[in-house]
């Protein structure tokens, strides 16, 4: 086959390499695979991602050998803490595993090149015909996808850009725990997203209503009186450490998401087709997952485009669909924390762990009787009325 990919993230290199050693194991000639990525190879914005034990033993299953090469350099902690009113509040038994985001591409760039997979980099392609002819076209090509906007009409894309403000920071300050920050300032509610990810940086993501940002002052500030601001607000949990930026600017998160997968011979994957959102950490992992489900297709269906794509929508539409559900009730948890801002520290946690629906307390007391003691200790009057 020949296969044009837009984009070279995660979701269009990883596609690619199985495709191409699928051939090379199989004795067959290989693919004509093309990755264009309208970034330089070394370029990454972001810091660091991050995956659950069970996110990433999708990519240990199917590729055992790039799973060690991605997680050659990942930090593993066992912990996460939210932070309210000043007092850390432990959640553990969380495992993730993090690690640079340009470590990743680097692992996905040299397992690509290992099965000749040709990837050219610092060319933006916003036509499919830019590929000549092809059996399949791959738009990976992000959120703000161009080749999902040049044929809006036939994937009806729908962006809801939520109301909260983010900005991407990195510290040299260490979370070994995966922590969430939460401080009231003068101007209103300040939220740090911030984990370790390598022996000497820390994702470092603030989050903001729209209220505390005008209020701030912050729609108003540069690039370098923004990043003095969050410092001040986060200034007890830095410790004496700086935010870092890397083109650091606000923006509002976009949740994306396609009435259709595919037309003709173009499919979505990865971002262009549906976004998670940062407070579920599950963009990277929905991503590889679509490249698999590809993959998966294309074995069941062989070379007959119009069936696999059909195949594709059918194994993994449910389990995206469900990721989604999940990443905008998390999201909206966020954007009504008023409401809760009296709850005392273990209440405001357990809100925090059971804030998507799927988690229950008998839940919440499987993964972390800790808390669920705490809770029941603290409040006990939830559960006074309840059967026994």
């Amino acid at each position: 086959m020949k296969i044009g990919i837009v984009g070279g993230g995660p979701a269009g290199l990883f596609y690619a390499y199985l495709m191409q050693r699928d051939r090379i194991a199989c004795g067959q000639p290989p693919h004509d695979i093309r990755i264009v990525e309208r970034d330089a190879e070394d370029a990454t914005y972001g810091w660091g991602v991050v995956f659950s034990d069970v996110a990433l033993a999708f990519v240990r299953d199917i590729a055992p050998g790039l799973y060690d090469a991605m997680t050659a350099k990942q930090e593993v902690f066992d912990e996460m803490a939210v932070v309210h009113r000043g007092v850390h509040v432990t959640l553990a038994h969380n495992t993730f595993h993090r690690m640079a985001r340009i470590d990743l591409l680097k692992a996905l760039h040299a397992a690509c090149r290992k099965v000749g997979v040709a990837i050219e980099f610092g060319r933006r392609v916003d036509d499919p015909a830019a590929f000549g002819a092809c059996d399949l076209v791959i738009a990976a090509d992000g959120a703000n996808s161009a080749i999902r906007t040049r044929y809006a009409e036939h994937f009806q894309p729908t962006l809801d850009e939520r109301p909260n403000l983010l900005v991407w920071y990195g510290t040299t300050r260490l979370f070994d725990a995966l922590s969430l920050i939460f401080r009231q300032v003068d101007d209103g509610l300040v939220i740090a997203h911030t984990y370790r990810y390598s022996p000497k940086l820390s994702t470092f993501l603030v989050e903001c209503d729209p209220a505390t940002y005008v209020k701030s002052g912050l729609h108003r500030m540069s690039e370098a009186d923004s990043l003095a601001y969050c410092e001040h607000a986060f200034a007890d949990d830095l410790q004496g450490h700086r935010l870092l930026s890397n083109r650091s600017s606000w923006f509002r998160y976009t949740m994306v998401s396609n009435a259709r997968w595919h037309h003709e011979n173009i499919v979505l994957i990865g971002d262009a087709l549906r976004t998670g959102h940062p407070s579920v950490g599950s963009g990277t992992r929905l991503a590889m997952q679509d490249s698999i489900a590809l993959f998966q297709a294309y074995k069941t269906c062989g070379e007959d485009v119009p069936t696999m794509l059909e195949e594709f929508v059918r194994i993994r539409q449910p389990g995206s669909e469900s990721l989604r559900k999940a990443a905008l009730k998390s999201t909206a948890w966020y954007e009504d924390l008023g409401p809760k801002l009296s709850l005392d520290p273990v209440a405001f946690a357990y809100d925090y762990v059971t804030r998507s629906g799927r988690v229950d307390h008998a839940e919440v007391r499987k993964r972390d009787p800790e808390l669920a003691d705490a809770f029941e200790r603290m409040h006990p009057e939830v559960f006074a009325a309840r059967p026994i």
